[in-house]
Order: structure tokens, then sequence, then C-alpha cells
């Protein structure tokens, strides 16, 4: 077992009254897995992400990583015990460069020759990008590969990719799925994804459904996936699943 989550809940004031975003949710991250949680938009997946990255504290509810309560833990801190977070739209930095980025990620000298391994896994040219900044220059869908170049070059026990689909073209798209296969075989690590794209549900070993802030389903891919593809979602009564072309 590496991270469980126990009875999780997050509720917002919203408007002098509060809003429950997440309800009780319960499961486990194991060990060398690749997991993609998956629902409804505004389900509560992206806000369950960043509660494991400690970027938010649930109400109610504990985590456990490793057999150790890292609940009240930062993210500063959980990031130093090994998980990994990318944000859906990741953040530009003026002044600091693709190879001072790597660096940072990893928190130790990288080698230009390391950090152009690391960029040539997510299909950039290294040369063209290692000391270029990390700003509006970039395109969002260059920023985000950078960006899970940073993961993998960290290669923590957990890494959390919030829709990294989103704001990427097609090649990108199509080569994302081989980079989170390679994260796979190399890192032995957990990798949880939040998706909605059929492509990456297929390459999952779990798949952890959240609909109206409940878990509506989790299993293995084979158990879940096939009610996903319906024509029409036992979830909500509404498809959520997006084919793999964006």
């Amino acid at each position: 077992m590496m991270l469980e989550l126990k009875n999780i809940s997050f509720q917002v004031s919203d408007d002098s009254r509060e809003k429950e975003i997440l309800k009780n949710v319960s499961f486990v991250l194991q060990e060398n897995r690749f997991t993609v949680i998956t629902g409804p938009n505004g389900g509560g997946k992206s806000t369950l992400a960043k509660i494991i990255a400690g970027i938010e504290k649930p109400t109610s509810g504990q985590i456990f990583f490793n057999g150790e309560d890292i609940t009240e833990r930062s993210v500063t801190e959980r990031a130093k015990m090994g998980i990994s977070y990318a944000f859906q739209q990741p953040v530009r930095f003026k002044g600091v460069t693709v190879l001072d980025l790597l660096r940072l990620a990893v928190g130790k000298k990288v080698s230009a020759a390391d950090a152009c391994q690391y960029l040539s896994e997510v299909g950039l040219c290294a040369k063209d990008y290692i000391n270029r900044e990390v700003n509006a220059s970039l395109s969002g869908g260059e920023i985000k590969r950078i960006e899970i170049a940073t993961v993998i070059a960290r290669g923590t026990m957990v890494s959390v990719f919030d829709e990294p689909e989103a704001g990427i073209d097609l090649w990108s798209f199509q080569n994302l799925i081989r980079v989170f296969e390679k994260m796979h075989d190399k890192m032995h690590g957990s990798i949880l994804v939040i998706s909605h794209q059929e492509r990456i549900l297929r390459t999952a070993d779990e798949i952890l459904v959240i609909a109206d802030g409940e878990v509506a389903d989790q299993g293995a891919r084979e158990e879940i996936l096939p009610s996903l593809l319906s024509t029409e979602s036992s979830v909500s009564g509404c498809k959520y699943w997006q084919k793999g072309e964006v």
C-alpha cells in the first residue's frame, strides 16, 4: 500500500452557505499502478488531486502515505516525501529557463545532456528549448510538455497529473500515452491521472469514477471501462468520457 485516502470531504463557503465538493471519498492508490480518475465535470476530480498534493486541505478525513498520516503536511513536505503534481494550467516563470526549471524540479545539478533526455521523452527538440525562458513565448502545449518532463526528471513514488491532455496538440496527445507508459516502466512508481480521454482510460490499471463529489465506481480497467463506454453513462445519465482525439 502506498497512498490511502480515508473519508475525505471538502467544503467551501458559497454565498454564506457551505457547498460540499467531496463527500467521504476513500480509495487506495496501489504501488506501481497507473490509476485514472474520471467523471462528470464539476464532480470534484481536480479538487481531489489538489488534496493529494497538499495544495488544498480536506475539511475532514485522513491521507496516509506509506503508513504515515500526511493530512496536515504541506505541499512542499509532500513533494520531498515523493509526491509530484502537474497542474492543469502550468505556471510560467519569467527569467527562468527550461534548464533552470528542470534543475529546480530535481533539486540537484542536472547536466545539459540529462535535461535534453528528459525533454526528448516528451517530444521536444532539446537544443531548441533548453535555454528558452518559461514565459509567454512558449505555447500552452509546450509548457505542458515541459512540466511533464520535470515530473519525469523527479522520478517520485507518486506522480499526479490533472488533465495532462488539456491544451496540447494532436501529436503531443498521441505521444502522451507513450510518455506515461515509459514512466510506468522506468519509475516503478504510481501514476494518477485526472482525465476524460478514452485512450488514457484504456492505458489504466485502475479506474476511479467521481461524480457529485462521491466515488461512483472503482476497480480494474476491464471491470469499469465497459460501462463508461456505453451510450449512456450510469453516472448522472451522461457521457463524460471523450474519444482520444483532441
